[in-house]
């Protein structure tokens, strides 16, 4: 996900003050959840005045969605001419992400979706939100696409595949344990699921 903040005119933003800001918005977050995060405690702690805070992130929404971004990076997908190992990489790396988001403000861990789904709250409630979230899942979809295309031309995978679908039976699982049914997402867990959705996916597998 890209950060998400308000484009205005005028001098360049302090990339210094943006990081203080997310760094107190994480902190409480991580303390004590979604619900903890609270735009005045954010001022205070970042030391920052009210008008700078709601000038970048006009809604609590906002800033809780740029923390997100700021925290989870990208997760790339390798290519070491091995897409089973690739694949298994960027499933491991998705969940760990999305774990970190799941287990903020559960001083036990938990099985709760937590703020993962106060941010999918947040795009639904906010259109230009949801609008960059989508961008920045199409941008990893397409970097997923490119590398499934890769493995077709030089690594065997069936060209009758729906790379579209492929895509959607590696990620959607990961997310459904995250938001839904609260199961370990850990990397054995990634290795199981690669295999299921690469079950037959090669031409040599045929023979």
């Amino acid at each position: 996900m890209r950060q998400i903040a308000v484009t205005r005119r005028g001098r360049p933003r302090d990339r210094a003050v943006d990081q203080r800001v997310l760094s107190a918005a994480w902190g409480l977050l991580h303390a004590g959840g979604y619900a903890a995060l609270n735009m005045d405690d954010v001022a205070e702690r970042a030391g920052v005045a009210k008008t700078t805070l709601y000038r970048r992130w006009p809604t609590k929404d906002h800033l809780a969605t740029a923390v997100a971004a700021e925290m989870l990076g990208e997760v790339p997908i390798p290519d070491t001419g091995d897409l089973r190992r690739d694949l298994t990489e960027f499933a491991a790396a998705l969940a760990a992400s999305l774990d970190r988001l799941r287990i903020a403000g559960h001083s036990g861990g938990g099985v709760s979706a937590g703020l993962a789904a106060e941010l999918v709250a947040a795009a639904a409630r906010h259109p230009d939100i949801g609008e960059l979230v989508r961008a920045g899942y199409a941008q990893r979809h397409a970097m997923a696409r490119a590398r499934l295309e890769r493995a077709r031309e030089r690594e065997g995978l069936r060209p009758d595949i729906d790379q579209a679908v492929l895509i959607d039976q590696l990620a959607g699982p990961v997310y459904y344990r995250i938001l839904i049914t609260g199961a370990p997402a850990d990397r054995e867990y990634a290795e199981r699921l690669v295999d299921a959705v690469l079950d037959g996916a090669f031409l040599a597998e045929e023979e």
